[in-house]
């Protein structure tokens, strides 16, 4: 005895997407292979004084590390090298990236050099900038007379 299904066209949209999706990503992912590009992840938060922005770069040595400011873009560097350890350990699978990176964001207008500050504590890069000042508006005083002039005679109101 046959049984009937009631063909669901969506549902089947909806499942190719999905497998679409896990597709790419495993093409994108590397399936688990460190030789792609490595971008750690960044945090950005306001104070009321200055914007901070947060990376993790756990294993990156300071002098591995490059913050440069440039016609308004803020632009980090680093690199992370592997560590070739001979033992008998036998490994199976590397997850742990490696490799440099470089992020660029972009900063308000108006930020000097001196108004950006950099930390790196505990494997945590910290860069500070300062807000800019911004431009207060300017009052203009309204002109005082008994009436507007048009080609040298007075106007009657």
């Amino acid at each position: 005895m046959a049984t009937l299904v009631r063909w669901e066209p969506f549902r089947e949209i909806a499942s190719l997407q999905n497998e679409m999706s896990r597709f790419m990503n495993g093409l994108l992912e590397g399936n688990g292979r460190t030789n792609q590009a490595w971008v750690p992840a960044l945090d950005i938060w306001e104070t009321e004084n200055e914007i901070v922005y947060a990376l993790d770069l756990p294993g990156v040595p300071e002098d591995q590390i490059s913050v440069e400011l440039d016609d308004g873009a803020l632009t980090i560097t680093a690199e992370r090298e592997r560590t070739q350890e001979e033992s008998d350990e036998r490994f199976y699978r590397f997850e742990r990236r490696y490799g440099t990176f470089s992020r660029t964001v972009g900063l308000p207008q108006g930020i000097a050099e001196g108004d950006v500050q950099a930390d790196y504590n505990n494997g945590v890069l910290e860069v500070h900038v300062r807000k800019p000042e911004q431009p207060k508006p300017k009052r203009i005083q309204l002109g005082s007379g008994a009436g507007a002039t048009i080609e040298g005679k007075a106007e009657k109101k």
